[in-house]
């Protein structure tokens, strides 16, 4: 027995083959990603990917029996894998998988078009935690859906193909940006300043001189999706960073894109349900919205749809689903922030969780004194090492940053409210909230071997 605790690297302990299947993984999370900048995205191709492994929609009237295997989509965000194991749920509950697939991004404002010496911008309101200054003179691509007159929906997506525009947020050229460079970051650019340039180019047959290039575009839009400047209030559109997720490194081993938090446990954890067809258990996983704004309204993980769902799937038993609740156990698949030694003193070196080093357990989240967190019971934190230790899983625990340094939160909570044992098991993640961030594709093949232990 070794006495020490000594943290483990994944690259180090994996053979040619174990490697092999490290990057394959990696290929698939990418392709993914790369389909998924948006939850509504996300949902997409987790339907297609539901159907193309066997599972049928679920409906709230149906009553399941053991194999059955559904998909549920919630008002096109939030999205439900449940397949029906054939033991007894009263008596062993269900396991659940929650990871939320919404990321920072920028949302467009209910009437966002205006034009100014020349150029027409669409204004923006951000969604979730950023540093403002960071979306500035990158490339955007936007996404979502317009809703016409009648019910009808478009759907937007420009700026992902090669041969897409994209669109533009400008800074202050340095030679002029001395009184700006003077302020804190958090004030360096100010939030209604992230507008961003949709064109240029002026109607020329327009009698109103004073906005001829919003008419251009106007224009350009009906003739492309058949709305109108009055549809955009009742719009959903985004900003993301354009572009495709890159392997970084002269060795490929991480991956650099948009939105791994929280794709990158999303996915994994997708992937385990769909390769666990021969698991007795009855196994539900959440793609869950709204995470990255408190996890409020239909689609979050506050909306009283997982206690539906569970207690219709309990109803399909015969069995309590006080007591289902009671018995069931969830990861919380969250990403928290791995040690970046360029920025030490926001981290406490023992109890950070690093690159390379497996799946990331926190028994607790929050902020100060643990404010605002499921912080999970020794039992089952220690019932959660034997299963990952059990199946070989490289793990390793931590918080996500130094004590009373900042802190944040995850779905966990909301789950654990239900009387459920929760635990947050997620991928360490440099540059976290950035337009671009940094994670090991050891980390993400981790943690899909930790969620499929979860499962077995």
């Amino acid at each position: 027995m070794e006495l020490k605790y000594t943290r483990r690297n994944v690259f180090k302990e994996a053979d040619g083959k174990e490697l092999e299947k490290i990057y394959s993984f990696a290929e698939d999370y990418k392709e993914f990603l790369n389909a998924s900048k948006t939850e509504r995205d996300a949902a997409h191709v987790a339907e297609e990917l539901a159907k193309k492994h066997g599972y049928a929609p679920f409906s709230f009237s149906e009553k399941l029996k053991a194999g059955d295997k559904r998909y549920f989509i919630n008002r096109f965000k939030n999205v439900f894998f449940i397949k029906a194991g054939t033991e007894n749920i009263e008596e062993n509950g269900v396991r659940i998988l929650v990871a939320h697939v919404d990321s920072p991004r920028l949302d467009l404002k209910p009437n966002p078009m205006y034009e100014e010496n020349g150029l027409c911008y669409f204004k923006t309101h951000y969604y979730g935690g950023i540093k403002k200054y960071q979306w500035t003179t990158i490339p955007l691509a936007l996404h979502g859906v317009i809703m016409l007159p009648g019910g009808e929906r478009r759907e937007i997506c420009v700026g992902e193909d090669e041969g897409d525009p994209v669109f533009y947020i400008t800074d202050l050229l340095p030679h002029l940006g001395a009184e700006q460079s003077s302020k804190s970051a958090a004030k360096f650019i100010d939030g209604e300043s992230l507008n961003a340039v949709v064109g240029g180019l002026p109607a020329v047959d327009d009698e109103d001189e004073k906005e001829a290039v919003k008419a251009a575009v106007l224009k350009l839009l009906n003739k492309k999706y058949g709305m109108t400047e009055y549809d955009l209030q009742c719009s959903e559109l985004c900003f993301v960073p354009a572009g495709k997720a890159r392997d970084v490194g002269f060795d490929s081993s991480l991956i650099a894109a948009y939105g791994h938090d929280d794709k990158v446990c999303a996915y994994p954890e997708m992937r385990a349900i769909l390769d666990s067809e021969n698991s007795p258990h009855t196994i539900i996983t959440v793609f869950a919205d709204k995470e990255e704004v408190g996890s409020d309204g239909t689609t979050g993980m506050q909306s009283k749809i997982i206690s539906d769902i569970l207690e219709t799937v309990s109803a399909s038993f015969g069995a309590n689903p006080v007591v289902v609740r009671y018995n069931s156990k969830c990861i919380s698949a969250d990403v928290t922030g791995a040690y970046d030694p360029a920025y030490a003193s926001a981290y406490e070196k023992r109890n950070s969780t690093y690159v390379h080093c497996g799946a990331a357990v926190s028994k607790y989240t929050g902020s100060r004194g643990k404010v605002s967190t499921n912080d999970a019971p020794a039992e089952y934190a220690g019932w959660i090492r034997d299963v990952f230790d059990g199946e070989g899983v490289i793990w390793q625990t931590g918080e996500l940053g130094a004590v009373d340094v900042g802190g944040g939160g995850t779905v966990a909570k909301y789950v654990a409210n239900l009387g459920i044992d929760t635990i947050d098991v997620g991928v360490p993640v440099l540059s976290m909230h950035a337009p671009c961030e940094l994670i090991s594709k050891a980390d993400v093949y981790s943690l899909y071997k930790a969620c499929l232990a979860f499962c077995k």
